[in-house]
């Protein structure tokens, strides 16, 4: 059974789509851009490390909120506006995990919404 979730520490979707959605044990967030969820803007529009710092809290919000954790993620999918930022990314990204690193992919896109400089996105198992 599909279950499409909610998260009420998070900004409500730019478009037509969930959060996340859950399918049997797993958890699949729609990609997070760094929107502040009180002030629904990207507070700090040219820091990388703001952005991932504020991406990665959203994406640890709807897990916590719906029953896994950071630790739980499987994949994370990352998309940079510049590929130049990837070691400012790196640093900030791996604080976030406590134990082994997920799979995860990052590549550069031609550009996203809002003008961020990233968007993530991830799999997690339910705990």
């Amino acid at each position: 059974m599909i279950k499409r979730l909610t998260c009420n520490k998070t900004p409500k979707a730019v478009g037509a789509y969930c959060v996340a959605t859950r399918v049997g044990n797993l958890i699949f967030t729609s990609g997070q851009l760094p929107i502040n969820a009180e002030t629904g803007k990207i507070d700090e529009v040219d820091s990388i490390e703001w952005q991932v710092e504020q991406s990665m809290n959203n994406i640890k919000y709807i897990l916590e909120e719906n029953g896994s954790s950071l630790n739980s993620i499987v994949k994370t999918t990352v998309y940079l506006s510049d590929i130049n930022d990837f070691a400012k990314f790196n640093e900030v990204y791996k604080s976030f995990f406590e134990e082994s690193y997920p799979a995860r992919t990052a590549f550069e896109v031609g550009k996203l919404p809002m003008n961020a400089l990233v968007e993530i996105e991830c799999i997690a198992e339910v705990e």
